[in-house]
Protein backbone atom coordinates (compact mmCIF):
# COMPACT_ATOMS: atom_id res chain seq x y z
CA UNK A 1 0.00 0.00 0.00
CA UNK A 2 1.26 3.41 -0.80
CA UNK A 3 0.07 6.69 0.59
CA UNK A 4 0.46 10.38 -0.89
CA UNK A 5 0.44 12.88 1.40
CA UNK A 6 -0.43 16.08 -0.24
CA UNK A 7 0.91 19.30 1.79
CA UNK A 8 4.31 19.25 3.51
CA UNK A 9 4.22 21.77 5.70
CA UNK A 10 5.05 21.35 10.01
CA UNK A 11 2.31 19.04 9.71
CA UNK A 12 2.70 17.02 6.70
CA UNK A 13 6.08 16.12 6.38
CA UNK A 14 5.74 15.04 10.51
CA UNK A 15 3.12 12.70 9.65
CA UNK A 16 4.54 11.73 6.24
CA UNK A 17 7.99 11.25 8.07
CA UNK A 18 5.95 9.13 11.20
CA UNK A 19 4.35 7.11 8.42
CA UNK A 20 7.60 6.35 7.13
CA UNK A 21 8.90 5.15 10.08
CA UNK A 22 6.43 2.46 9.99
CA UNK A 23 6.97 1.15 6.79
CA UNK A 24 4.83 2.80 4.72
CA UNK A 25 5.50 3.33 1.41
CA UNK A 26 5.06 6.83 1.04
CA UNK A 27 4.57 10.04 -2.02
CA UNK A 28 4.60 13.62 -1.11
CA UNK A 29 4.03 16.11 -2.57
CA UNK A 30 4.64 20.40 -2.13
CA UNK A 31 3.45 23.51 -3.91
CA UNK A 32 6.80 24.58 -3.00
CA UNK A 33 9.28 21.04 -4.13
CA UNK A 34 12.21 22.14 -1.64
CA UNK A 35 9.98 21.48 1.44
CA UNK A 36 9.26 18.09 0.59
CA UNK A 37 12.66 17.17 -0.68
CA UNK A 38 14.46 16.64 2.75
CA UNK A 39 11.64 13.78 3.15
CA UNK A 40 13.55 11.75 0.31
CA UNK A 41 16.01 10.97 2.78
CA UNK A 42 13.53 9.35 5.32
CA UNK A 43 12.51 7.16 1.95
CA UNK A 44 9.76 9.09 0.80
CA UNK A 45 9.16 9.74 -2.85
CA UNK A 46 9.00 13.03 -3.78
CA UNK A 47 6.57 13.61 -6.99
CA UNK A 48 6.70 16.52 -9.55
CA UNK A 49 2.45 16.94 -9.51
CA UNK A 50 -0.10 15.88 -7.25
CA UNK A 51 -1.51 13.73 -9.89
CA UNK A 52 1.86 11.90 -9.79
CA UNK A 53 1.49 11.65 -6.56
CA UNK A 54 -1.56 9.97 -6.34
CA UNK A 55 -1.60 7.74 -9.31
CA UNK A 56 -2.17 3.88 -7.85
CA UNK A 57 -1.62 5.44 -3.85
CA UNK A 58 -4.70 4.77 -1.63
CA UNK A 59 -4.78 6.27 0.68
CA UNK A 60 -4.56 9.75 -0.27
CA UNK A 61 -4.05 12.18 2.96
CA UNK A 62 -4.24 15.81 2.64
CA UNK A 63 -2.73 18.57 4.65
CA UNK A 64 -2.61 22.07 3.42
CA UNK A 65 -3.90 25.53 4.67
CA UNK A 66 -7.33 25.92 3.71
CA UNK A 67 -10.36 24.35 2.05
CA UNK A 68 -9.37 26.46 -1.24
CA UNK A 69 -6.17 25.14 -1.17
CA UNK A 70 -7.16 21.41 -0.68
CA UNK A 71 -10.01 21.42 -3.40
CA UNK A 72 -7.75 22.73 -5.49
CA UNK A 73 -5.13 20.52 -5.13
CA UNK A 74 -7.67 17.21 -5.67
CA UNK A 75 -8.61 18.58 -8.79
CA UNK A 76 -5.33 18.93 -10.03
CA UNK A 77 -4.80 15.47 -8.44
CA UNK A 78 -7.92 13.91 -10.20
CA UNK A 79 -6.15 12.76 -13.28
CA UNK A 80 -4.56 10.67 -10.98
CA UNK A 81 -6.91 9.37 -8.91
CA UNK A 82 -9.17 5.84 -9.16
CA UNK A 83 -12.02 5.86 -7.79
CA UNK A 84 -13.04 4.49 -4.55
CA UNK A 85 -9.82 5.92 -3.34
CA UNK A 86 -9.97 6.66 0.07
CA UNK A 87 -9.20 10.42 1.04
CA UNK A 88 -7.90 11.01 4.16
CA UNK A 89 -8.45 15.13 4.65
CA UNK A 90 -6.50 16.24 7.66
CA UNK A 91 -6.48 19.88 7.36
CA UNK A 92 -8.98 22.20 9.30
CA UNK A 93 -11.18 23.54 6.74
CA UNK A 94 -14.34 24.78 8.70
CA UNK A 95 -17.55 23.27 8.55
CA UNK A 96 -18.53 24.91 5.19
CA UNK A 97 -15.07 23.78 3.42
CA UNK A 98 -15.54 20.48 4.54
CA UNK A 99 -19.19 20.10 3.49
CA UNK A 100 -17.91 21.38 0.14
CA UNK A 101 -14.97 18.98 0.11
CA UNK A 102 -17.37 16.01 0.41
CA UNK A 103 -18.96 16.99 -2.67
CA UNK A 104 -15.83 17.08 -4.50
CA UNK A 105 -14.61 13.69 -3.12
CA UNK A 106 -18.33 12.76 -5.02
CA UNK A 107 -17.48 13.88 -7.78
CA UNK A 108 -14.75 12.49 -7.98
CA UNK A 109 -16.03 9.41 -6.89
CA UNK A 110 -13.59 8.92 -3.82
CA UNK A 111 -14.10 7.96 -0.02
CA UNK A 112 -14.27 10.97 2.02
CA UNK A 113 -13.18 11.09 5.92
CA UNK A 114 -13.04 14.48 7.20
CA UNK A 115 -10.69 14.08 9.69
CA UNK A 116 -8.60 17.48 11.36
CA UNK A 117 -6.07 16.51 13.70
CA UNK A 118 -5.38 18.34 17.04
CA UNK A 119 -1.94 19.07 18.17
CA UNK A 120 1.01 21.32 16.96
CA UNK A 121 4.27 20.45 16.01
CA UNK A 122 5.60 18.80 19.00
CA UNK A 123 2.54 16.24 19.34
CA UNK A 124 2.84 15.74 15.30
CA UNK A 125 6.74 15.12 15.09
CA UNK A 126 6.60 12.56 17.79
CA UNK A 127 2.94 10.83 16.43
CA UNK A 128 0.80 11.98 19.42
CA UNK A 129 -2.09 13.71 17.51
CA UNK A 130 -5.68 13.35 18.41
CA UNK A 131 -7.78 12.61 15.35
CA UNK A 132 -11.65 13.71 14.77
CA UNK A 133 -12.10 11.35 12.04
CA UNK A 134 -15.87 11.55 10.85
CA UNK A 135 -17.35 8.98 7.55
CA UNK A 136 -18.60 6.27 6.60
CA UNK A 137 -18.50 3.72 8.91
CA UNK A 138 -17.40 0.88 6.59
CA UNK A 139 -13.81 1.96 6.52
CA UNK A 140 -13.73 3.47 10.09
CA UNK A 141 -11.70 0.35 11.07
CA UNK A 142 -9.27 1.12 8.10
CA UNK A 143 -8.49 4.71 9.00
CA UNK A 144 -7.95 4.17 13.11
CA UNK A 145 -5.44 1.32 11.79
CA UNK A 146 -3.79 4.27 9.75
CA UNK A 147 -3.65 6.90 12.38
CA UNK A 148 -2.20 4.24 14.67
CA UNK A 149 1.62 5.81 13.56
CA UNK A 150 0.46 9.30 13.84
CA UNK A 151 -1.93 9.63 16.34
CA UNK A 152 -2.12 8.69 20.29
CA UNK A 153 -5.93 8.85 19.76
CA UNK A 154 -8.51 8.81 17.76
CA UNK A 155 -12.09 9.69 17.99
CA UNK A 156 -14.87 8.71 15.29
CA UNK A 157 -17.44 11.54 15.22
CA UNK A 158 -20.01 10.04 12.74
CA UNK A 159 -20.87 11.40 9.07
CA UNK A 160 -18.31 13.09 7.37
CA UNK A 161 -17.94 17.06 8.91
CA UNK A 162 -18.78 16.13 12.29
CA UNK A 163 -15.12 15.87 12.67
CA UNK A 164 -14.35 19.87 11.36
CA UNK A 165 -17.47 21.02 13.74
CA UNK A 166 -15.33 19.15 16.30
CA UNK A 167 -12.22 20.72 15.35
CA UNK A 168 -13.58 24.14 15.40
CA UNK A 169 -15.13 23.74 19.19
CA UNK A 170 -11.59 22.86 20.52
CA UNK A 171 -10.08 25.70 18.31
CA UNK A 172 -12.18 28.43 20.02
CA UNK A 173 -10.49 28.02 23.10
CA UNK A 174 -6.78 28.31 21.97
CA UNK A 175 -7.02 30.83 20.10
CA UNK A 176 -9.01 32.90 23.02
CA UNK A 177 -6.94 31.19 25.63
CA UNK A 178 -4.05 32.59 23.55
CA UNK A 179 -5.53 35.99 23.64
CA UNK A 180 -6.24 35.76 27.15
CA UNK A 181 -2.69 35.00 28.09
CA UNK A 182 -1.23 37.28 25.83
CA UNK A 183 -3.69 40.29 27.90
CA UNK A 184 -2.61 39.13 31.03
CA UNK A 185 0.95 38.55 29.87
CA UNK A 186 1.32 42.24 28.60
CA UNK A 187 -0.28 43.96 32.11
CA UNK A 188 2.07 41.97 34.01
CA UNK A 189 4.98 43.05 31.63
CA UNK A 190 3.92 46.63 31.50
CA UNK A 191 3.42 47.10 35.68
CA UNK A 192 6.76 44.93 36.12
CA UNK A 193 6.34 41.57 37.69
CA UNK A 194 6.10 38.40 36.63
CA UNK A 195 2.51 36.54 35.75
CA UNK A 196 3.33 32.57 35.91
CA UNK A 197 4.06 32.72 39.63
CA UNK A 198 0.93 34.32 40.37
CA UNK A 199 -1.16 31.62 39.32
CA UNK A 200 1.54 28.83 39.35
CA UNK A 201 0.49 25.73 41.31
CA UNK A 202 -2.95 26.92 41.59
CA UNK A 203 -6.34 26.38 40.04
CA UNK A 204 -5.85 28.87 37.11
CA UNK A 205 -2.40 27.21 36.19
CA UNK A 206 -2.15 25.28 32.68
CA UNK A 207 0.28 23.70 31.38
CA UNK A 208 -0.30 25.44 28.23
CA UNK A 209 0.08 28.93 29.72
CA UNK A 210 3.63 27.62 31.01
CA UNK A 211 4.80 27.26 27.53
CA UNK A 212 3.18 30.02 25.97
CA UNK A 213 3.84 33.00 28.24
CA UNK A 214 7.54 32.66 28.28
CA UNK A 215 7.57 33.10 24.47
CA UNK A 216 5.50 36.08 24.67
CA UNK A 217 8.23 37.81 27.68
CA UNK A 218 10.67 36.31 25.56
CA UNK A 219 9.21 38.29 22.51
CA UNK A 220 10.39 35.16 20.47
CA UNK A 221 7.99 32.84 18.89
CA UNK A 222 9.42 29.62 17.12
CA UNK A 223 6.73 28.61 15.45
CA UNK A 224 4.50 25.57 16.70
CA UNK A 225 0.93 26.65 15.50
CA UNK A 226 1.71 29.43 13.12
CA UNK A 227 0.34 33.05 13.75
CA UNK A 228 -1.79 33.26 9.99
CA UNK A 229 -3.27 29.79 10.48
CA UNK A 230 -4.69 30.48 14.07
CA UNK A 231 -6.39 33.70 12.29
CA UNK A 232 -7.64 31.61 9.48
CA UNK A 233 -9.10 29.40 12.33
CA UNK A 234 -10.51 31.89 14.15
CA UNK A 235 -12.31 33.30 10.91
CA UNK A 236 -14.14 29.51 10.89
CA UNK A 237 -15.12 29.62 14.48
CA UNK A 238 -16.70 32.37 13.88
CA UNK A 239 -18.79 31.47 11.34
CA UNK A 240 -19.77 28.13 12.53
CA UNK A 241 -21.13 30.44 16.03
CA UNK A 242 -23.34 32.49 13.37
CA UNK A 243 -24.74 29.77 11.54
CA UNK A 244 -25.72 27.38 14.62
CA UNK A 245 -26.99 30.99 16.43
CA UNK A 246 -23.61 31.33 18.86
CA UNK A 247 -22.39 34.76 19.88
CA UNK A 248 -18.78 35.06 18.70
CA UNK A 249 -17.60 38.37 20.29
CA UNK A 250 -14.54 36.56 22.01
CA UNK A 251 -13.27 34.68 19.39
CA UNK A 252 -14.17 37.75 17.44
CA UNK A 253 -11.76 39.96 19.51
CA UNK A 254 -8.90 37.15 19.24
CA UNK A 255 -9.10 37.33 15.53
CA UNK A 256 -8.98 40.67 15.66
CA UNK A 257 -5.76 40.47 17.51
CA UNK A 258 -4.22 37.46 15.88
CA UNK A 259 -4.97 39.64 12.06
CA UNK A 260 -2.65 42.27 13.76
CA UNK A 261 -0.07 39.97 14.53
CA UNK A 262 0.04 38.96 10.67
CA UNK A 263 -0.38 41.92 9.67
CA UNK A 264 2.96 43.04 11.55
CA UNK A 265 5.04 40.05 9.63
CA UNK A 266 4.61 37.85 12.24
CA UNK A 267 2.31 35.42 10.37
CA UNK A 268 4.84 32.25 10.30
CA UNK A 269 5.88 32.79 13.47
CA UNK A 270 3.87 31.16 16.60
CA UNK A 271 0.31 32.16 17.29
CA UNK A 272 2.11 33.13 20.99
CA UNK A 273 2.80 36.69 18.83
CA UNK A 274 -0.48 38.01 19.55
CA UNK A 275 1.15 39.17 22.37
CA UNK A 276 2.31 41.56 19.77
CA UNK A 277 -0.69 43.28 18.98
CA UNK A 278 -1.55 43.50 22.65
CA UNK A 279 2.00 44.85 24.10
CA UNK A 280 2.30 47.47 21.27
CA UNK A 281 -1.32 48.32 20.07
CA UNK A 282 -1.20 50.91 17.55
Amino acid sequence: MTLAVLGTGIMGAAVARNWLRAGREVRVWNRTRTHAEPLAADGAVVADSPADAVAGADPVVTMLFDDASVAEVMRAAAPGLAPGTLWLQLSTVGADGADQLAGLADELGLVYVDAPVLGTRGPAEQGKLHVLASGPEDVRGRVEELAGPIAAKVTWLGEAGRGSRTKLVVNSWVVTATAALAQSAALADAIGVDFLPLVAGGALDLPYAQFKVPLMQRRDYPVAFPAAGAAKDARLVGELAAAVGVDSSVVDAARGLLDEAVARGFGEDDMAAVYEAVRSPE
